[in-house]
């Protein structure tokens, strides 16, 4: 059974850090890129980061760019997403979703409709 799990969020200070897992069963981390989407309350899911299965390239939403690291370890079958110098404005649910081999080379704002097995989320809240 394909599934994708998110876990690691929580409530942390503007200017903290956290880092998000997705762990992938029923599929291999080689075989297809994993990308991480953001939802906020009243607003679209976003694209925020990608890596590709096939030779781990990375891509990110410009409005984390220098901030958020996306990495795999295939050991574990698991993706990271280390979230650094947090703002309230990434305050949102956080979910990871499959896509085949190389990450969409499109704006990451029209990824979301090309991605399937979604998590169920896991919430971040940044405030002080």
């Amino acid at each position: 059974q394909v599934q994708v799990v998110e876990s690691g969020g929580g409530l942390v200070q503007p200017g903290g850090s956290l880092r998000l897992s997705c762990a992938a069963s029923g599929f291999t981390l080689d075989d297809y890129a994993i990308g991480w989407f953001r939802q906020a309350p009243g607003k679209e899911r976003e694209g925020v980061s990608c890596i590709s299965g096939l030779d781990a390239s990375t891509y990110y939403a410009d409005s984390v760019q220098g901030r958020f690291t996306i990495s795999r370890d295939n050991a574990k079958n698991t993706v990271y997403l280390q979230m650094s110098s947090l703002k309230p404005e990434d305050t949102a649910v956080y979910y990871c979703a499959r896509y085949r081999d190389l990450c969409p080379v499109i704006a990451t704002t029209r990824w979301a409709p090309l991605f399937d097995s979604w998590g169920q989320g896991t919430q971040v809240t940044v405030s002080s």
